[in-house]
């Protein structure tokens, strides 16, 4: 499978092209930026253009973007009205916050990219019906956006009432939007632990729109983007998830989605063993 890695890895730091570098350097092919503005100012012009004209240079695909999840550069904690939702049933707030991932779309004008990987509202919420025409108007007015770019925006699972497998086809079968998905191995075992299911169950119900992926692992309580096999309190059976990902044959790759560790103090290093495993798996 292809291999690709999420700078999440390196959220705390601003992406340079050094940064880059390093990743190129450990024989990783492709990234997907994490666009958090402490980390990747979608606002930062200067920035932006700096890491485009690296990417021309450079034998390093940028596979795909990470929607920003809040508009601050402080990860949310300027306050609540960092947060952005698209399912905010308010409009004016909605719109502003959609306004805030067409910035970050605006990367692809200047790196090309397939996807841009969309949350579903935010962690622990509830479902709530209401809601979800908010989301789907959104989803309307940022596809095309997406699309006059040549991005495709994937929705992913992650732990919320609005965001399982089953959630996610609800919505798109109810919306008749035809986005794919972004599977998240770490989301899925910690939803899957939490209704006595299985990754499995969740694989499947996903398994026809994915075209992409977060691969990371967990207790299957704490979202806490552990490395494969590298950390001792990962759960995920990896022969096993290895034997459904590859049951898709070239649809899409390994992409890693990690997070810092004290413990792992050279994670380039180690991305290469936790690729390695996985091929082995």
């Amino acid at each position: 499978m292809d291999h690709v890695l999420s700078t999440h890895l390196f959220v705390k730091h601003r992406l340079s092209t050094a940064l880059l570098d390093r990743i190129l350097a450990a024989g990783v092919p492709a990234v997907e930026m994490f666009v958090n503005r402490q980390h990747l100012d979608y606002l930062n012009k200067a920035q932006i253009h700096e890491l485009a004209s690296w990417f021309r240079d450079a034998k390093l695909e940028l596979w795909a973007l990470h929607s920003p999840m809040y508009s601050d550069d402080q990860n949310g904690r300027s306050g609540p009205n960092a947060v952005i939702a698209i399912n905010e049933p308010v409009k004016n707030k909605r719109v502003v916050m959609v306004d805030e991932i067409k910035r970050a779309l605006e990367i692809a004008e200047v790196i090309p990219c397939r996807y841009l990987i969309q949350h579903l509202g935010v962690p622990n919420e509830e479902f709530d019906e209401r809601k979800l025409d908010a989301a789907f108007s959104s989803l309307e007015e940022l596809n095309s956006f997406a699309r006059q770019r040549g991005v495709e925006i994937l929705l992913e699972n992650i732990p919320n009432g609005f965001s399982n497998a089953a959630k996610l086809n609800y919505f798109t079968n109810v919306t008749h939007l035809s986005n794919g998905y972004c599977f998240d191995s770490g989301h899925a075992h910690i939803y899957a632990t939490s209704m006595n299911g299985s990754l499995e169950s969740e694989f499947d119900l996903m398994r026809s729109r994915i075209r992409s992926t977060h691969i990371h692992d967990n207790n299957g309580t704490l979202d806490n983007h552990r490395f494969p096999f590298l950390h001792t309190d990962g759960t995920i059976d990896w022969r096993r998830m290895m034997e459904l990902l590859r049951s898709c044959p070239g649809q899409f790759p390994l992409n890693l989605e990690l997070k810092e560790a004290e413990e792992i103090p050279q994670p380039l290093e180690s991305i290469r063993t936790v690729f390695e495993k996985l091929e082995k798996a």
